[in-house]
C-alpha cells in the first residue's frame, strides 16, 4: 500500500505515508489555501447572506498559477476566435460566467485542501512516524480534487503545457533547482492516478 491508494471495503481509499510524505502534502496544500485566499464569508463574517449574493471577479487572475486553478470557460487552447469581435464576445462571455461561478470554485477548492490538511493532522496526532490514511468515499473525493490542484499549480510553476507530455521532466539533472519540484509533481501524479482508480465503479 505504501506509495499508492488501495480500495477499502464497501468505499473509500487508504494510503500508507510516512513523516516526510505527510509533511510534504501537508506543506503543498497549506500554500494552496494561502494562494487561492480567504472566502466572502472571512472578509465579511457579520453579514450570513453576503455570500449568498456576493459575486465573483469578472478577470482573470494575474498569477499564472490561478490562472490555470481558475481557467476562462471561454476560448483557450484549440479555442482561437476568428476575429477580434468573436474573441471580444469570449471574453465577455467568460467575464459574465466567472463573475457568477469563481466564488463557489474557490470555495470547493478550500475546502477539499483543507479536508487533506485536516485528515493529515488526525493521522498525525495518532503517531509521530505516519501510518495509514483511510478516507470514506467523500474524503477520497476531496483528496482527488486537492491533488489535482496541487499538480496544476506544480505544473503551471514548471510550465507544463500538456499534461500527457511530462517525458522531459524524468531527464532533468539532479542538480537542477526544479528538481525536488518535479518529483513532487510526479509523485503526487501517482498518487492521484491511484486514488482514480480506486473511485471507479
Amino acid at each position: 500500500m505504501s506509495g499508492h491508494f488501495e480500495s477499502l471495503p464497501g468505499g473509500g481509499a487508504a494510503v500508507a505515508l510516512d513523516d516526510v510524505e505527510i509533511s510534504i502534502i501537508r506543506s503543498l496544500a497549506v500554500q494552496l489555501l494561502e494562494l487561492i485566499g480567504p472566502g466572502p464569508a472571512e472578509d465579511a463574517p457579520d453579514d450570513p447572506l453576503a455570500e449568498l449574493f456576493a459575486e465573483g471577479p469578472s478577470e482573470p487572475p494575474s498569477d499564472p498559477v490561478l490562472r490555470r486553478l481558475f481557467p476562462d470557460a471561454y476560448g483557450g487552447p484549440g479555442g482561437d476566435p476568428d476575429s477580434p469581435e468573436e474573441a471580444e464576445e469570449q471574453r465577455a462571455h467568460s467575464a459574465e460566467f466567472r463573475r457568477f461561478t469563481e466564488n463557489d470554485l474557490r470555495a470547493r477548492k478550500r475546502d477539499s485542501a483543507l479536508a487533506v490538511i485536516r485528515s493529515l493532522d488526525a493521522l498525525t496526532s495518532a503517531s509521530e512516524e505516519g501510518g495509514v490514511l483511510k478516507l470514506s468515499q467523500e474524503e477520497s473525493g476531496q483528496w482527488l480534487g486537492a491533488l489535482n490542484d496541487l499538480r496544476l499549480a506544480i505544473g503551471s510553476r514548471l510550465e507544463v503545457v500538456d499534461e500527457d507530455d511530462t517525458d522531459h521532466l524524468y531527464r532533468l539533472p539532479d542538480e537542477d533547482p526544479r528538481k525536488p519540484m518535479v518529483m513532487a509533481y510526479l509523485w503526487l501524479g501517482g498518487l492521484q492516478e491511484t486514488l482514480v482508480t480506486t473511485l471507479m465503479p
